[in-house]
């Protein structure tokens, strides 16, 4: 099949195309605008397969959007390009609104139109699936609740608002027009090729330079963490078996404080590479809670393991290690991320 991944240069969309081609036999255009988080290194080792194709295109552009369509013909749309870092929604909203509602937007737009030209064949195939996040849902008060696919949405910032109006518009344009959609939402990822931004690579890259180790508020946040691989291979699944209308929730049974997480990471450090004086959990620094900041999420993943036979494969144990471990063999590829140098031949400014 022709698989069409929209942000496949960023975190999960790179897992997303390794997986694809690593392990089946479709053809993938990847359409990444290349924005900060978009990092074409992430794809080295696919990037020559004769099955793979980039486009760097802004889904907002509308005309460059249609023509993908018209050209690359898909038979799955997997759809990820998004902003996606709360922090930054809060201070510039602008642009979430832009990428998640409009860009959204005109991928469904193409899509409907590329779905009506097709032949009964190719309809009775054809999916336009839509990754989402749990941070829709809002957060849960108990200790025990658990986000379903039933559970109504309640986003707390402009970033979880923004993803919420695209699930919206992703179902009106089933409803109202036919276009056969799969919505899936996750929980926090974690692994390999993640930009230094999120919790665990910051705090991995920031112990290994010696450097605050930053913890919002008291660090009781609770998250449920879902190793990347293990999602991407839900992710496939769902477009190619799920069904049309769906939704399933992609949780990794492993609900953890950020402090906790925080603590793993120095426990894991200190056993595989010491620091000369002390142990990396001094190097824990609280910070000021950011606004609106939820305090647990925590995702019921029962329906994709009952209808689709997915279950992860990591702990977070062992995922957690692996991450430490591709952190500690890879400088190359984070120190490109934060000396400014991939940005800068991105860029070609040099």
């Amino acid at each position: 099949m022709k698989i069409l991944v929209t942000g496949g240069a960023g975190f999960i969309g790179s897992a997303v195309v390794r997986e694809l081609i690593n392990n089946s036999n479709h053809e993938v255009m990847n359409v990444d605008k290349l924005t900060y988080a978009g990092n074409l290194d992430s794809l080295g080792s696919v990037s020559e397969d004769s099955r793979y194709q980039f486009s760097q295109t802004d889904i907002c552009d509308e005309a460059a959007v249609a023509k993908i369509f018209e050209t690359f013909s898909p038979d799955i749309v997997m759809h990820l390009a998004a902003e996606s870092h709360v922090d930054r929604s809060i201070d510039g909203p602008g642009e979430f609104i832009q990428t998640n509602v409009i860009g959204t937007f005109n991928l469904l737009q193409a899509a409907r139109k590329h779905y009506e030209s097709l032949d009964d064949s190719k309809k009775s195939t054809f999916r336009f699936h839509h990754i989402s996040t749990d941070e829709v849902y809002g957060d849960l008060e108990g200790t025990t609740d658990l986000f379903t696919e039933k559970t109504p949405y309640a986003p707390s910032s402009p970033y979880s608002a923004s993803k919420a109006s695209s699930d919206h518009l992703v179902r009106a344009w089933n409803r109202t027009f036919g276009l056969p959609v799969v919505i899936t939402n996750c929980s926090n990822n974690y692994g390999p090729f993640h930009f230094p931004e999120k919790l665990i690579p910051l705090v991995i890259l920031n112990a290994l330079e010696e450097k605050a180790l930053p913890v919002y508020g008291d660090g009781k946040q609770i998250r449920d963490w879902l190793y990347v691989e293990d999602h991407a291979r839900a992710l496939i699944k769902v477009a190619t078996e799920g069904a049309v209308g769906e939704t399933y929730n992609i949780g990794g049974f492993n609900e953890k404080e950020n402090i906790q997480v925080v603590q793993t990471i120095c426990g894991i450090l200190d056993e595989v590479r010491p620091r000369a004086n002390g142990k990396y959990s001094d190097l824990i620094e609280f910070v000021k809670d950011r606004p609106g900041h939820d305090l647990r999420y925590a995702i019921d993943a029962s329906k994709i393991e009952r209808d689709l036979g997915w279950r992860p494969e990591e702990t977070f144990e062992t995922g957690i290690r692996k991450t430490i471990e591709w952190y500690l063999s890879n400088e190359t590829w984070w120190k490109r991320v934060q000396d400014g140098s991939y940005s800068r031949e991105r860029l070609g400014l040099s």
